[in-house]
């Protein structure tokens, strides 16, 4: 099927994404996520006017999240735009999209813009009242350090999810490692003639804002915090987990930043376009859940749920996305697919410039397209896992519309 539906060429963009607890770290994620929706609607030429939803998605609340989106729009002076705000852990973003792509399909919007923003950094310190504990003492949570290490429903890590898929199906340490090698790789493609492919879509250098947002506290190349790995490096690592394959080496670091991208009917899409004559067009969108304790298996049912709803096959693709917080992520899904893991993620992902949950999949997405404009069109798709063992996934198609 084809949604109604479109991404305006060049109508997205994303922050680079900066390792927690730094440059970004004491940025409220939503006052920040607006600064960078004002600036770059401005530079854009946007008529903030033709945008008639909107859509947060963030995973780590900040103080007066419960105002969501409509406080985000408000500061980003599209006062007139509502909408709810959604979250899904690390499949956040791709179900933003559905939801702003539905108000669309059923004639309630006509141009939806979609913002993730998250702050891992300096997470909420939450205090749960409990007037029949001793003393009426409550119970705390660490939100954001507490829930990785342990899910409620099987009292397990998310790093456990991932040694369980590499025990049962021979993943290695070598093989994982040769991954992150290759993706290294990849995202140096991004970087090169002075980060040009990340300036299709991001704004570099990054100007960083106070936190009151009035002057500029620094200003950032590019993502900021990366370690590269290098094979001897790698092969010194050791498990994390006794017993288990993935090194720290093996796995992606936490992160704060934001992204965004509009989605619109097709009259306003050709009037949002930086280029009207590129058309992209979403095909399919699936999502999925597997067994307890087995998180990166679901990026696989997913993406066959989004292929089936785009009539398509995996060999069909011309370009392949993936959230990837383990290694082990990749290999079961091109394995499963029965693809070339060295040719998935060209240019960047998730396992090397980070997982600040909310926003990666936006990102993911906005590269996908860039990719296959890039190859002058194609398909595509991208797919994510997320907490308690879910994903979703998203078709592309980016086309010449003039023909």
């Amino acid at each position: 099927m084809s949604y109604r539906a479109e991404i305006p060429y060049g109508a997205y963009w994303s922050t680079p994404f900066c390792r927690w607890q730094g440059s970004f770290s004491n940025l409220h994620s939503i006052k920040f996520a607006a600064h960078v929706v004002k600036n770059e609607i401005a530079k854009r030429h946007i008529d903030g006017n033709l945008i008639d939803y909107g859509v947060l998605g963030t995973s780590v609340p900040q103080q007066h999240a419960f105002y969501g989106l409509p406080w985000l729009t408000g500061m980003a002076g599209l006062g007139h735009v509502g909408g709810p705000t959604i979250g899904q852990a690390c499949a956040t973003s791709v179900r933003c999209i559905l939801n702003g792509a539905q108000e669309i399909e059923t004639g309630q919007a006509t141009a939806s813009l979609i913002v993730a923003a998250d702050r891992v950094s300096n997470g909420p310190q939450v205090y749960y009242p409990n007037p029949q504990g001793p003393g009426g003492t409550g119970k705390t949570e660490n939100w954001t350090m507490d829930n990785f290490g342990f899910d409620p429903l099987g009292g397990h890590s998310m790093l456990q999810t991932a040694e369980n898929v590499a025990r049962d199906f021979g993943i290695t340490t070598t093989a994982q490692h040769e991954v992150v090698l290759r993706r290294q790789e990849q995202y140096a493609d991004a970087l090169a003639d002075d980060h040009a492919f990340q300036k299709r879509y991001m704004t570099l250098p990054f100007d960083v804002p106070r936190p009151n947002f009035k002057k500029t506290a620094n200003q950032l190349a590019g993502d900021e915090g990366l370690v590269t790995s290098t094979k001897d490096g790698l092969s010194g690592l050791r498990p994390v987990m006794a017993g288990g394959t993935i090194t720290f080496g093996g796995q992606t670091h936490p992160a704060d930043g934001n992204a965004a991208v509009i989605v619109a009917n097709a009259d306003k899409a050709k009037e949002l376009s930086q280029d009207s004559s590129i058309q992209i067009k979403i095909l399919g969108i699936g999502q999925a859940r597997v067994e307890l304790a087995y998180m990166p298996k679901a990026t696989v049912p997913a993406a066959r749920a989004a292929l089936a709803q785009a009539s398509m096959s995996i060999a069909q693709m011309d370009a392949v996305k993936t959230h990837n917080p383990f290694a082990v992520n990749d290999l079961f899904f091109a394995a499963e697919f029965g693809i070339d893991v060295t040719k998935m993620n060209n240019f960047g992902c998730s396992l090397i410039w980070g997982h600040p949950q909310g926003p990666m999949g936006l990102r993911g997405v906005i590269e996908l397209i860039e990719e296959l404009a890039l190859r002058g069109g194609g398909y595509g798709l991208f797919s994510g896992c997320a907490a308690g063992d879910t994903a979703m996934a998203i078709v592309l198609q980016v086309a010449n519309r003039r023909k």
